[in-house]
């Protein structure tokens, strides 16, 4: 019965985009995008088919999201909507991908303020690698 099939619903950062966006637009998708991925990240250690669409799904809307941030001129908009996308992969436990995007910021408040929130992050480091991390007392074997 047609009547009843459910349609899924298609999901934001799978709409093309229709004519170049300002800034203000695309921090605004970006926005959009992680607020509406956030379930997918949290669920992406789920097991068996559940857990492999999450992952799909979160993936497809980092990707999308990281897509448009690339295009956005202005420095501090850049920043704050990089730093929306850190957040979305810290849910997902995608440590990798938000070290590399967090290494992206340039206003130092933000990347101070992502450090912050996310001390993982500054493992990377090469002063972490050199003496180990301050806030785990982990040495950086375990990083590679």
């Amino acid at each position: 019965m047609k009547w009843f099939a459910r349609r899924q619903p298609a999901d934001i950062w799978d709409e093309p985009v229709q004519a170049p966006i300002g800034d203000i637009e695309a921090a605004d998708q970006i926005r959009n995008i992680c607020q509406a991925a956030r379930a997918s990240a949290e669920n992406v250690g789920g097991s068996g088919q559940t857990g492999k669409r999450e992952r799909e799904r979160y993936e497809r809307a980092a990707r999308a999201a990281m897509e448009i941030a690339m295009k956005i001129f202005d420095d501090l908009m850049r920043d704050d909507a990089v730093r929306r996308i850190v957040d979305l992969c810290m849910k997902a436990d995608d440590i990798k991908a938000a070290q590399v995007l967090s290494r992206a910021i340039q206003a130092g408040w933000v990347r101070e303020a992502v450090q912050r929130d996310y001390p993982a992050l500054s493992h990377g480091s090469r002063a972490w690698r050199e003496r180990g991390c301050r806030v785990c007392d982990g040495p950086a074997q375990y990083l590679r």
